[in-house]
């Protein structure tokens, strides 16, 4: 077996993984888009060796298969600068709530000693 197949094995795998989380509801429908389309343009690049060999001519690349482990990585790197985008945005949405809810139990609780 050669590394063209067993690179498009792997994406094959990649892609059924993700449609099965997506069934599942593991994986939100939004967040599986990338990887839908990454798998499938891993997939068309790994069975064409004509495209693969033209973009490593292109490149200056001596063995074109591993433009697909490059492509690859690069594809892993955005979603993790994606994903700690993404987390940043959250924590900065969790302490601006944390602060909110401080505010409005002082107030509350200034309120209620104010009754008593």
């Amino acid at each position: 077996m050669n590394i063209i197949w067993l690179s498009f094995l792997i994406v094959v795998s990649i892609f059924i993984f993700v449609i099965e989380s997506v069934r599942r509801g593991v994986l939100e429908t939004k967040y599986s888009i990338l990887w839908i389309i990454t798998c499938v343009c891993l997939g068309i690049l790994s069975v064409n060796e004509v495209i693969i060999n033209k973009l490593a001519g292109w490149l200056g690349v001596y063995y074109a298969p591993s433009l697909l482990f490059l492509f690859g990585l690069l594809f892993l790197l955005f979603i993790v600068f994606d994903l700690t985008r993404r987390v940043s945005k959250l924590n900065h949405q969790l302490v601006s709530l944390t602060q909110e809810y401080a505010l409005l139990k002082q107030k509350y609780e200034d309120k209620g000693s104010k009754e008593s």
